[in-house]
């Protein structure tokens, strides 16, 4: 399916692409011949008022002094350049006056606007005939008009037109005008569609190359991204983000797996060596008893280790049931530091706190606990390396817009810079801490709270010893 996905997709972008191209060329078309009648409707209502007014003007003079003054008024505006058609003609239809040499048989005798437009020829239009066939050059008769004709009360004609051949050329220049202007929308629409949809099919066949090698297994895998900043590069970075997110989960899954089964093995082969030896030779009732509580302690230490696990992944996967509120830092390390003061006190190490009144975060108050339990047991169990009288020193203060949560001791420390990066990760322990009990998860575990807290966790050189860091957003409550 992978291998087709790209020729469907050619097939599908290309019936459409053509599609669209038909579509648009109908819509041009009648877009054309929308404009032309549109342009002639408006040019014929235009002459037709025109012609009205000329009437009326016409009917003013008759009324004023009949026949005569209609004669001369039809007389001087037929001579006037650019004029209208006038004509005057007897019951019989003979042309009396007017511009108007010769009309289509058959126009005269129906009152009112002409139907169709018909032909007709003005006075001296003959002898231009006459002259072009003389001198070889070609010259435009038979003109083509609209008119009223009107019956006068003595029955005489009286004809008012107008040419239609500046309304026709203006016609056909405007429809002209759109198929050229059509033309070139179809030619650019058609260069768009080459040039922009072979880019975007060139895209999707680079998406669908990636996606089949990622399909394939290769999760380093990626898709294309041009530098456009266009839908396609959005779409390709959001999904590069997703990716990159699954093959760090992915690669976070396979090193836990490998940790559980390395780490883990110990404690299962002391549990069945423990039980082997308790089921060899004759034992006693407190030799049973005694193997019992040690298979219970070490089922404890693995059912603590597999939860602290279970937890880490939650966190880091960010999906968890634990809810926020506004916590009091400087209560959580009373609490804290007041619970491991008898030990601390047992190993004849020195804890101390130093806080400076209420500071108020947004967090959960017993993931906050239980990081900060992990990091001052770390700083108990290795300040005892301590040059001097061992001391673990925990300090709360605010610092702008971050709360900041520093467990310092005075021990060993961890003095080089890739193995602190390397300690919070999960089941890591590095050669000094082998001889001390633990799991490995105690710094994995806190980092994966502070980043549930949208905070950090940093490991910093304390010469001597070491100091974890605890940065928190700043909470607006104080």
């Amino acid at each position: 399916m992978a291998f087709r996905l790209p020729a469907i997709m050619k097939t599908t972008a290309a019936r459409l692409s053509a599609l669209y191209l038909l579509l648009f060329a109908l819509c041009a078309v009648l877009l054309v011949f929308y404009m032309t009648s549109l342009s002639a409707r408006m040019l014929m209502v235009q002459t037709q008022e025109t012609i009205n007014e000329e009437v009326q003007g016409l009917a003013r003079g008759y009324q004023r002094g009949g026949i005569p003054v209609l004669v001369r008024v039809v007389e001087q505006r037929s001579r006037q350049p650019g004029a209208n058609l006038y004509l005057l003609a007897d019951p019989n239809g003979q042309i009396l006056s007017g511009n108007v040499q010769s009309i289509q048989p058959g126009v005269l005798q129906r009152e009112g606007w002409t139907e169709l437009p018909f032909s007709y020829e003005r006075y001296g239009e003959a002898a231009g005939r006459r002259q072009s066939a003389e001198t070889e050059t070609p010259t435009e008769v038979g003109h083509n008009a609209i008119a009223v004709v009107l019956r006068l009360p003595n029955q005489m004609i009286l004809m008012v037109g107008r040419d239609l051949g500046e309304p026709e050329r203006f016609r056909d220049v405007i429809q002209r005008s759109l198929m050229l202007a059509l033309a070139m929308m179809g030619f650019g629409a058609l260069l768009i569609w080459y040039f922009v949809g072979r880019r975007a099919l060139k895209h999707i066949d680079g998406v669908s190359e990636a996606s089949r090698r990622i399909m394939a297994g290769d999760l380093s895998g990626r898709l294309p991204v041009t530098g456009a900043g266009d839908e396609f590069d959005r779409l390709s970075e959001n999904l590069n983000a997703m990716l990159a997110r699954i093959a760090h989960l992915n690669d976070g899954l396979k090193q836990v797996s490998d940790n559980i089964a390395h780490d883990l093995k110990t404690p299962l082969t002391r549990l069945r060596n423990r039980a082997e030896a308790a089921l060899s030779g004759k034992k006693t009732g407190a030799d049973y008893r005694e193997a019992l509580e040690g298979t219970i302690a070490e089922s404890d230490q693995l059912i603590r280790t597999f939860n602290a696990i279970l937890m880490i992944s939650r966190l880091e996967a960010g999906y968890s049931a634990e809810s926020t509120d506004k916590v009091d830092l400087a209560a959580v390390v009373h609490d804290v530091v007041e619970l491991y003061e008898p030990v601390a006190e047992e190993l004849g190490v020195g804890l101390e706190a130093s806080v400076a009144g209420p500071v108020v975060v947004n967090g959960n108050r017993e993931l906050i606990a239980q990081a900060l339990s992990n990091i001052i047991d770390n700083a108990i169990k290795y300040s005892a390396g301590a040059v001097d009288k061992p001391h673990v020193g925990v300090t709360l203060q605010r610092e702008g817009d971050e709360v900041r949560l520093q467990v310092s001791d005075n021990g060993l420390g961890i003095p080089d810079e890739g193995d602190r990066a390397r300690a919070t990760e999960r089941f890591v322990r590095l050669e000094k801490s082998r001889s001390q009990p633990g799991s490995g998860l105690g710094l994995s575990l806190a980092k994966a709270v502070m980043k549930f807290h949208n905070g950090r966790l940093d490991l910093l050189p304390g010469n001597p010893g070491l100091s974890v860091l605890m940065g928190f957003p700043g909470s607006k409550d104080a």
